[in-house]
């Protein structure tokens, strides 16, 4: 799709992203806002597009002698047991509207929700951003990130850490484990065992490998994976993103014996002089819902949770999609996928997260 959608000095269209000159100005122009996360990228909405199979659609926003003035990346979501949705950006905790120009804030919005009415998703979810006008649905209750300055080294991060996690962290550099980090097929297979238990073991279905190899694929240098091995055996693995000085480890998790080993405060320790090595003063330990033993987790390696602003729209008179796993509709189910063999949940898990976004 290729078309002026408001007759203003701001034009509106789909961008290309399999054009590579496209893609390259759109990437450069991420780089350079204030706000914007690594789900802003191209890279994100190809590695997603290809891996789940979902359309990927980036409408960026132009002043008239061509420059960007605006971008929203959005996934088109469709699943039996979730519904359809269009989403900025999928499979991401952010993405939403990125605009220089306040007046593209508006029209990207206005835009988006005429091609969610289009493609005949009920809902537009936007994931952080702006959102201008009554219609929209906001939530700044539910999520919090968490976001820190690094120190400068490992005896200052050990100092930064509150005291009650200091120590658990101690004692994990007591224990015998081992720290990798790589990118290639054995570190994808290692990590994605481990974060396929761990997410088991909450009650989760997990993403399709293929969706980690494409961010690998896609992010080049710019994502990783680090592991925590005991005797051998992968115990706990995090596959992170490098994105404007900022680490932001994404999809981690560790096996049933991670907690008596502490390779999790390894993994994340390690993971944080990793990342000061490769250039990062700052580290996004990711959304957790408030009140939930993750924000806690956080909060106690120093993280103030600091709200993060969702919006979402739906058609006159229907509510928009809801897939908040502490919904109380979900109980059950969660409970039951926590009891599954993990060669099941394996197996049909894929299936069933593709359809989240």
């Amino acid at each position: 799709m290729n078309m002026m959608l408001f007759n203003t000095p701001l034009a509106l269209r789909f961008a290309d992203l399999r054009d590579a000159g496209e893609r390259a100005r759109i990437d450069n122009w991420v780089r350079l806002q204030p706000g914007a996360t690594p789900f802003h990228l191209p890279a994100w909405s190809i590695a997603v597009a290809r891996a789940c199979g979902h359309a990927s659609h980036t409408l960026v926003a132009e002043r008239a002698d061509g420059s960007l003035a605006g971008l929203l990346p959005m996934t088109e979501i469709s699943s039996p047991l979730f519904g359809r949705a269009l989403v900025s950006n999928g499979f991401a905790v952010d993405g939403g509207i990125l605009a220089r120009d306040p007046a593209a804030v508006r029209q990207l919005g206005e835009a988006a929700w005429a091609l969610a009415q289009e493609l005949r998703c009920p809902t537009l979810e936007l994931r952080g951003g702006p959102a201008e006008g009554p219609e929209w649905l906001r939530d700044d209750s539910t999520y919090l990130g968490f976001v820190r300055d690094l120190a400068q080294d490992d005896a200052a991060e050990l100092l930064a850490i509150p005291r009650k996690q200091r120590a658990e962290v101690r004692k994990s550099l007591g224990f015998d484990l081992d720290v990798a980090v790589g990118r290639d097929a054995a570190a994808a297979r290692a990590h994605y065992a481990v974060y396929a238990e761990s997410v088991r073991n909450l009650g989760t279905p997990v993403f399709p490998a293929r969706l980690f190899l494409e961010v690998l694929a896609e992010f080049g240098n710019e994502a990783d994976i680090l592991t925590v091995s005991a005797n051998g055996k992968p115990q706990a693995s995090v596959l992170s993103l490098y994105f404007n000085s900022t680490a932001y480890p994404y999809w981690g998790g560790g096996t049933a014996a991670a907690r008596a080993l502490r390779a999790n405060d390894r993994m994340y320790f390690a993971l944080m002089a990793h990342a000061r090595a490769k250039g990062c003063t700052r580290f996004d330990f990711g959304r957790s819902k408030a009140g939930t033993g993750p924000a806690a987790f956080k909060k106690n390696w120093g993280f103030e949770g600091v709200p993060l602003a969702y919006a979402k729209r739906a058609g006159d008179g229907q509510a928009p999609r809801e897939i908040n796993p502490l919904n109380p509709r979900y109980q059950a189910k969660i409970a039951l996928w926590k009891k599954l063999p993990l060669w099941l949940a394996n197996g049909v898990g894929p299936h069933i997260a593709k359809g989240l976004g």
